[in-house]
């Protein structure tokens, strides 16, 4: 099956490259319906993503298909084909299929293990579903990806470990609370880092939330988002005092939350531990703060080391899901190649069935006192010389599909069986 992956990505070309190339949902319909009707490809998916541009195709000849179709994506989208054209990668056969399974299981991702591409590769082939421009070898290539890509995620660990600093905040607080649900947050500025990790924290069963900020209306309003409270900046003191987990990220040049304000609300709080994670730079929280019984305090630093160790381990996860996606590269070379024998064996079922009830037909009218005996026993004994016949040519092409040499082999078949003619 001449099967080929072709674009660009985030490896090898530049995100305002990308971004012209990213067609939203009309314009791909527009462009498989063109690829595929006009006859430039047999099938064709588009996946368009903020990282990603790439077609997977079947064509006859599938370099000019990839060429053509990334012209049309350029004049679709106002790019210069040029500009293009020296980024692209190819991919064909065995490869093309690598990359698939790749693509969907994260292993090819910007961040190793994301969740998020497998949702957009389904997106990208139900809507070239929908434009019926899949054909029976990227179903089944896709089909498996989305299927290798649930094995890696859960065969190996490579989802678990957090690789943002907001996610890592969440995982440094399981290390001191033994439990977040019901644990009590107060948010300390409203930067985008610190509204990721307070919205981790909640699906976590974090709650209450307060927002404090030194603009009311900015704490009123991120507040809202998080089915929060806002509360005074005059009033930190007191919010302190009622919270487990607070996260700091103002745009102060000198600590906001110091040892003097914090050591009387611990003298209140028993054995309840507080926890600073700051991620503003400067930093928020003053560094003697954690020196107080039952006080723990994070920065953007310990953070990063956090995320940087889990890379590490996704990296070491992400081996095992290539060696996975190896053995299945291989499983699929098999069913893939039976994919495009079928229909040849299934020709040649046919045109021998023709060719044997015709037969019997014939002699059978020869035959007007053939009992029912007798024309049974033609039936049975013109399918069984059928069978035969069938059983050799049949076998070669499953055994030459399997290893990868069938098409001078379903050249042949069509030939000497004359599949396509009628006699």
């Amino acid at each position: 099956m001449p099967l080929f992956a072709a674009g660009v990505s985030h490896k090898n070309a530049p995100l305002a490259l990308r971004e012209q190339l990213a067609a939203d949902e009309d314009k791909v319909r527009e462009i498989l319906r063109d690829l595929v009707g006009g006859g430039t490809l047999r099938e064709a998916v588009i996946l368009s993503t903020c990282n990603r541009v790439e077609v997977y195709g079947v064509a006859d000849v599938p370099g000019e298909a990839r060429a053509a179709a990334f012209r049309h994506l350029c004049r679709q989208r106002g790019v210069a084909s040029a500009a293009v054209e020296g980024l692209l990668y190819t991919y064909a056969e065995e490869d093309a299929i690598r990359h698939a399974f790749r693509v969907a299981a994260s292993l090819d991702s910007m961040m190793i293990g994301e969740p998020q591409i497998l949702g957009q590769v389904k997106d990208a082939f139900a809507l070239a579903q929908g434009c019926e421009a899949v054909g029976p070898a990227l179903h089944t290539l896709f089909t498996q990806a989305f299927a290798v890509a649930k094995r890696v995620r859960t065969e190996t660990e490579i989802a678990r470990h957090a690789v943002s600093v907001s996610f890592a905040a969440v995982e440094l607080a399981k290390t001191i609370f033994a439990k977040l649900a019901g644990r009590a947050v107060l948010l300390l500025g409203a930067g985008k880092m610190s509204e990721l990790a307070a919205k981790h924290l909640v699906e976590q069963g974090a709650f209450p939330i307060y927002v404090v900020n030194r603009t009311w209306a900015r704490a009123q309003e991120l507040a809202r988002a998080l089915s929060g409270t806002a509360v005074p900046f005059e009033e930190l003191g007191t919010a302190l005092a009622a919270v487990d987990i607070v996260i700091t990220s103002t745009g102060a040049a000198a600590p906001i939350v110091t040892r003097d304000m914090v050591a009387p609300v611990v003298r209140g709080r028993g054995t309840r531990p507080l926890f600073f994670i700051d991620i503003a730079v400067p930093r928020d929280v003053e560094p003697g703060v954690d020196a107080l019984p039952g006080v723990y305090r994070y920065d953007i630093d310990d953070l990063q080391q956090v995320v940087d160790a889990n890379i590490r381990e996704r990296l070491r996860e992400a081996q095992r899901g290539e060696a996975l996606v190896e053995r299945e590269v291989a499983k699929f070379r098999a069913r893939l190649g039976d994919v495009e024998v079928i229909p040849t064996i299934v020709s040649l079922r046919e045109r021998l069935e023709e060719i044997r009830a015709g037969e019997v037909r014939r002699t059978l009218a020869r035959l007007p006192d053939a009992s029912p005996e007798t024309r049974a026993a033609l039936e049975a004994l013109s399918a069984g010389i059928v069978n035969k016949i069938l059983h050799a040519p049949i076998t070669k092409l499953r055994e030459s599909s399997r290893a990868g040499a069938h098409r001078s082999w379903l050249a042949l078949v069509h030939e000497l069986f004359g599949l396509g003619r009628r006699s």
